[in-house]
């Protein structure tokens, strides 16, 4: 094979190489700056002399600083934003998260993935063997047929003539069913345990305004979510 057949053969392999990684990698949701790790504080030189009222002193400013700022008419409740990773929603649920955590101050918002039935996750699993057979077969057909006891048909004769092409075209249809069938269409709201907003019921997604009154009427502080229905009002 010349340096042309080569690089169309190698391509579809590599990409198809990477899919595989991608599948069956851990999937990494974006993380906030609390979930960064917090520097390690810089050694103090033993030259500096430190006496102890400056001790007390720093134990007082550094366990004021460390207290976690929890104080909020939201505080105690949680959101749960699950959501079709696969769908490009991550964009969406983040600006939710800003959204709401802005709107009820102390309110923690947490994103999770939402998979797909467990038969569509499982036929997802299956499809990149899948590609691998049907590539391997049209490279040695005429050696895997006759194992079987079957003359090569016509139709793999003719698939074989454009080799490259057909390979091609098996890494792109893999791809798409892959997509799909990984893809659940979810974006589903949860507030301390239950279910505000789903879209797979509702097949669309909700509205700002709407999610500040599905969440605040579910607030521990009840006057808080009538002040915020009127301001919004």
């Amino acid at each position: 094979m010349d340096r042309v057949q080569l690089v169309l053969l190698g391509l579809p392999i590599l990409l198809f190489c990477s899919d595989l990684v991608t599948l069956f990698g851990p999937e990494q949701l974006p993380t906030t700056k609390s979930d960064l790790p917090h520097p390690h504080p810089h050694p103090v030189p033993a030259s500096d002399a430190v006496q102890p009222d400056d001790i007390t002193a720093d134990a007082g400013d550094s366990a004021q600083v460390s207290e976690p700022q929890v104080d909020g008419p939201a505080s105690g409740t949680t959101v749960e934003l699950k959501f079709c990773a696969s769908c490009s929603y991550r964009g969406n649920a983040m600006t939710t998260k800003q959204m709401l955590e802005t709107s009820f101050p102390g309110i923690h918002v947490v994103l999770e993935n939402y998979p797909p039935p467990f038969p569509k996750r499982t036929l997802s699993k299956a499809v990149p063997f899948l590609q691998v057979g049907a590539m391997a077969t049209l490279m040695a057909g005429d050696q895997i047929f006759p194992r079987f006891g079957m003359v090569p048909p016509p139709w793999y004769y003719s698939l074989r003539a454009n080799r490259f092409g057909t390979m091609a075209t098996i890494w792109l249809f893999g791809n798409f069913a892959q997509s799909f069938l990984q893809s659940s269409g979810a974006f589903e709201v949860y507030c301390n345990g239950q279910l505000v907003f789903s879209k797979l019921s509702e097949q669309r997604f909700p509205s700002e305004f709407e999610l500040r009154e599905l969440i605040g009427k579910r607030l521990p502080d009840a006057q808080f979510g009538q002040n915020l229905e009127k301001v919004w009002s």
